[in-house]
């Protein structure tokens, strides 16, 4: 096969970490990340174009003439990225924007879930506080409340009390997420641990590509604010593969079938959020993209060439292709974040040791990094570096990942120390 042009969509850890896999594909010709960042200018070219300016990413997918498309963010689908490059004519891995939905909107997702019997947790969608209001009282508490749309991975609430469910509730239908608030979607509190399940799809076949298990947690202990995820592991004990299997045969398959039945072929990465319950795994919500920080663990995980899996899912040909390889090692990611994450995250925080080369088995991704006037690396975001590494053993990959941590410094940064620690400590 020739050599390919590939535009990646997105700035993130996430796409740091596809980047780093793409570039070592012998298929990869030129690499081109658009904003991208820091970090990835190391293996691509970067061009300076929002990830929802859709004309931009189109024109700029056409200048260099792209084999292919890799979206990495969730909200460039949401505004219809995939179906404008469809209509160019040019392969994109990402799924339409009404496909997408099974993200960008967790209304659309619970009713399909009941349209096609899926196991989930019982929920109810309202627009008022009253209809909500009538809702809890049929439930016990703990109450999981959730914003509609796109919250950055901030829209869900976990309620001890109906005071505080009610609060939440009166919270996101008043603004707090703008037009992600309008609707809320409350569902009863499913008990259990919460693992992820991923799968490439090309909107009729899917291909198994791995699990994971986020910390969602800011601080040591799972204490603290919900986060977009301050860490993560692969592969998680917790998901065996008898579960693996019942996940695959009950939601996976389903949804895939489902969403080709009802005019809207699901195609880009598929992420299950999984509840393993004492009846078996139920689905917590649908990503339609690589989890972040999940995507950095998997990447490091993939002994196999990453982009003849994407080029078969964005061209429907996913039938045929070889399967993912996976190495034997496990892989861990630990998040850098800045001071004031998640709610007020402080930015221009200088970073030092990011550079670092450490021989092979960590490597450091940028997730939100960018220069100052003078040349320097700041933070930019919240979670600002993930610091991954690869180990025989979770403990070992722990080991190598805080040993590097403790190099690389960011002005009043934060991390966990406890990253892996419910499969660590089952060992």
């Amino acid at each position: 096969m020739e050599k390919l042009n590939i535009l990646l969509v997105g700035s993130g850890g996430r796409e740091h970490a596809l980047a780093w896999k793409i570039a070592q594909s012998p298929l990869c010709g030129r690499l081109v990340a658009a904003p991208g960042n820091p970090g990835i200018a190391a293996v691509a070219e970067l061009r300076a174009v929002k990830v929802t300016d859709v004309a931009g990413l189109v024109a700029l997918a056409r200048e260099i003439t792209a084999d292919l498309v890799v979206v990495g963010p969730e909200s460039a689908l949401e505004v219809g990225l995939a179906d404008e490059l469809a209509k160019a004519g040019i392969p994109c891995f990402g799924g339409s924007a009404q496909a997408a939905r099974l993200e960008t909107s967790k209304a659309f997702t619970k009713d399909f879930c009941q349209r096609h019997g899926l196991p989930t947790a019982a929920y109810g969608v309202f627009t008022d506080a009253a209809s909500a209001g009538t809702f809890l009282d049929t439930l016990e508490a703990p109450f999981v409340i959730k914003a509609d749309g796109l919250a950055a991975g901030k829209g869900v609430v976990i309620a001890a009390t109906r005071a505080e469910a009610d609060a939440a509730v009166i919270d996101m239908l008043g603004g707090r997420f703008g037009s992600a608030g309008a609707r809320v979607v409350i569902e009863e509190f499913m008990h259990g641990e919460e693992a992820s399940l991923f799968a490439i799809c090309d909107g009729k076949t899917a291909v198994l590509f791995g699990a994971a298990q986020d910390h969602k947690r800011a601080y040591d202990g799972d204490e603290g604010p919900n986060t977009g995820g301050m860490g993560t592991y692969s592969p998680p004990p917790v998901l065996t593969s008898a579960l693996i299997e019942q996940a695959w045969r009950e939601l996976v398959v389903p949804t895939v079938e489902g969403m080709a039945a009802e005019g809207c072929p699901y195609v880009g990465v598929l992420y299950a959020g999984l509840m393993l319950t004492e009846t078996g795994p139920k689905l917590v919500e649908y990503n339609a993209r690589f989890g972040d920080p999940e995507c950095q663990t998997l990447m490091l995980r993939l002994e196999s060439d990453l982009v003849p899996l994407l080029l078969a899912a964005a061209k429907g040909e996913l039938a045929g292709a070889a399967k993912p390889v996976w190495r034997d090692e496990a892989a861990i990611c630990v998040v850098l974040a800045a001071e004031g994450y998640p709610d007020a995250p402080k930015t221009g925080g200088l970073i030092q040791g990011a550079d670092n080369a450490f021989g092979g088995e960590a490597v450091i991704f940028h997730a939100g990094t960018t220069r100052d006037a003078d040349g320097r690396l700041v933070a930019s975001g919240g979670r600002v570096l993930n610091v991954c590494a690869l180990g025989a053993t979770l403990h070992e990959a722990r080991d190598v990942a805080y040993a590097a941590l403790g190099t690389v410094s960011l002005e009043g940064g934060f991390y966990r120390s406890d990253i892996g620690w419910r499969a660590l400590s089952q060992h």
